[in-house]
């Protein structure tokens, strides 16, 4: 009865030291360095198995052994954690950091840009053409309605997903910013905000002049005097974006709803989707009396508080024309 005692604690012993040896040798595996050589990319589709995902990280030579990634995978408890993504390795990977990588699903992240002022058809091209995006578009976006931004998204994620978190921002961003708004806005509304948004937004290119333009506009709107503002005029012969050509005397003269030299206070809608500094230049003007301005020449604007000097700067402004040859 010693003797099987004794036999059955060495036969115990043996056994466990072979599990260490076992577990030991394992995590060597998995912890050193994998065979790949460079930078890889590999897509995990959805619904696939710990077998396929071994699989194709061995063609995609990130590991070196299938049955050691998926014993590892399974010893963990992490073998029905792998999430579906795009995944980017590094040279030399270990087996147990890819792992880790997919459980946690530290994925590629794309960027796509929308640039401030952009029509809607505009911005309906260049979401076409970011990779990775599927699905279709909403049939119809309403100008103003996205806010321009920089937006972050896996491979896989829908058009349309994107839109509403382009939708869910600009609304986010015009109550916070309304919220904080300067007293005795000729403003109703934060459309009536957001429209003249848009209009600050096609006037200048330059950020510090944002809060002057919209000065300009607001004290036109307290006087009532019409905006006359050239980007409304384009966006009612064309409002797809841009027109492509100068502003001709018939477009001055034609009647659309966006032809502020026609109509009084604002037009019906946003004329573009303007970004975060224009709704806030437009809620917290500059203190000026300017009523009016033209552009410089150097890419910025001359303002002016009176018609005389306007007009000044308007002469000033022809002049430069003239010597630049332009038409």
């Amino acid at each position: 009865m010693k003797r099987l005692l004794v036999v059955f604690t060495v036969v115990v012993l043996l056994g466990v030291a072979a599990l260490a040896g076992g577990w030991l040798w394992l995590q060597t595996r998995v912890q050193n360095a994998g065979p790949l050589n460079e930078e890889t990319i590999v897509v995990i589709e959805s619904g696939s198995g710990l077998g396929s995902v071994a699989r194709d990280l061995r063609r995609a030579g990130i590991i070196r052994s299938d049955l050691i990634f998926r014993l590892h995978a399974r010893l963990t408890g992490y073998a029905a954690q792998l999430k579906a993504g795009e995944y980017r390795f590094a040279p030399g990977v270990s087996p147990g950091d890819v792992l880790a990588k997919i459980v946690a699903h530290d994925v590629v992240m794309r960027f796509v840009t929308i640039p401030e002022g952009l029509t809607s058809s505009q911005i309906v091209e260049v979401i076409k053409e970011a990779e990775g995006l599927t699905g279709d578009l909403p049939r119809y976006i309403e100008d103003g309605t996205l806010l321009p931004e920089t937006y972050g998204y896996e491979r896989g994620e829908s058009r349309s997903a994107l839109v509403r978190r382009m939708r869910q921002a600009r609304d986010d961003v015009l109550s916070n910013l309304w919220a904080g708004r300067a007293g005795d806005l000729p403003l109703d509304s934060p459309q009536d905000a957001l429209i003249l948004a848009s209009i600050v937004e096609k006037e200048t290119s330059v950020a510090r002049e944002r809060p002057r333009v919209a000065a300009v506009f607001v004290n036109r709107l307290r006087r009532g005097m019409r905006l006359q503002s050239d980007p409304t005029v384009a966006y009612g012969v064309d409002p797809t974006g841009p027109l492509g050509r100068p502003l001709r005397r018939s477009d001055l003269n034609g009647e659309t709803p966006y032809n502020t030299y026609k109509i009084s206070g604002l037009p019906p809608g946003p004329i573009c989707h303007p970004g975060r500094d224009a709704i806030a230049a437009v809620l917290n003007p500059e203190q000026t009396k300017d009523l009016y301005f033209v552009a410089d020449g150097s890419g910025g604007h001359a303002f002016a508080k009176t018609l005389a000097a306007h007009n000044r700067n308007v002469a000033q402004w022809r002049r430069i024309q003239r010597e630049r040859g332009d038409r």
